[in-house]
């Protein structure tokens, strides 16, 4: 792809998905990123990350610009969004499998987790077990025949493959931990897209992020180890490695981090409840 930036100018986004309302936890992921922009003569860019389409919904997004604007958040025009951009993600998938270090796995969920039980020693990562690469060493016939009799299947990104062929060290810099060396091993051969989301995550934020001139990416700390995954990526596809800031969390009463299936309490609420938005940023630490 080599998509470069040699701006010196910061640019920072705010990539909320609209499969709910946002809560406290989304207003401190998009205040921190703006001010960082606003303070350094910068760009803030909204992007919407719909690429699920079955829990995203307009509504929704309404519901985002609606609470931002709240917030006194403003933002460049037009709004990227990730559904009318699937080409980009082919784009990139193309080129990854021109690499030879993306393969087809046909397994279900419930295979792999049959799988994993059978083993005495699956590894693990920090999310819980890792894909043992069940068909990671199917041959090209075996692929091939499944392939054209209509297998359902994923794709995954070989990682050891991947490390092979990557000549520069493989480091990132956040703020707060200072230089990591990534470990994208952690994290197994993770699906990169699957035949009704034909991209994922890890690959459509690393592409957005490119294309967009993201120079500085701020998001909460349980993304952190994510990284090591999105510097393998930006690698690969000739990317640009932006800074990171990996910022606390908003947790809630129970100590567990704010979710939005977990029934946070919405941005929505808060505002009809008759909470200002300078009272919400005094609660989150942003006098």
């Amino acid at each position: 792809m080599n998509t470069s930036n040699d701006s010196s100018e910061m640019i920072t986004r705010f990539a909320p998905s609209p499969s709910g309302r946002l809560h406290s936890g989304h207003a401190l992921a998009a205040i921190i990123p703006w001010r960082e922009a606003m303070d350094n003569g910068g760009r803030f860019l909204l992007r919407i990350e719909d690429i699920d389409r079955e829990r995203c919904h307009a509504e929704f997004e309404v519901g985002i610009f609606e609470d931002l604007a709240w917030l006194g958040l403003t933002w460049e025009e037009p709004v990227r969004r990730q559904s009318d951009h699937m080409d980009d993600y082919a784009d990139a998938i193309s080129m990854l499998q021109d690499q030879g270090v993306i393969y087809p796995c046909f397994c279900s969920r419930a295979d792999i987790r049959a799988e994993i039980a059978r083993s005495d020693s699956a590894p693990h990562g920090p999310d819980g077990a890792l894909y043992p690469g069940t068909c990671r060493h199917l041959s090209r016939d075996q692929k091939n025949t499944r392939i054209a009799a209509g297998d359902a299947h994923a794709l995954r990104l070989d990682v050891e493959k991947s490390l092979a062929l990557i000549k520069e060290p493989l480091v990132w810099h956040d703020r707060l931990a200072g230089v990591i060396v990534a470990n994208p091993t952690a994290h197994g051969d993770v699906v990169l897209a699957r035949k009704d989301t034909p991209t994922s995550y890890h690959l459509s934020v690393v592409v957005d992020d490119a294309l967009q001139g993201i120079n500085l990416i701020t998001r909460g700390k349980d993304l952190f180890e994510a990284t090591d995954v999105h510097r393998l990526l930006q690698s690969l596809l000739g990317l640009p490695t932006p800074d990171y800031f990996h910022h606390e969390l908003v947790v809630g009463e129970d100590g567990r981090r704010l979710a939005t299936r977990h029934k946070a309490r919405s941005l929505e609420s808060i505002r009809e409840s008759g909470t200002t938005a300078q009272e919400l940023f005094s609660q989150l630490g942003l006098d």
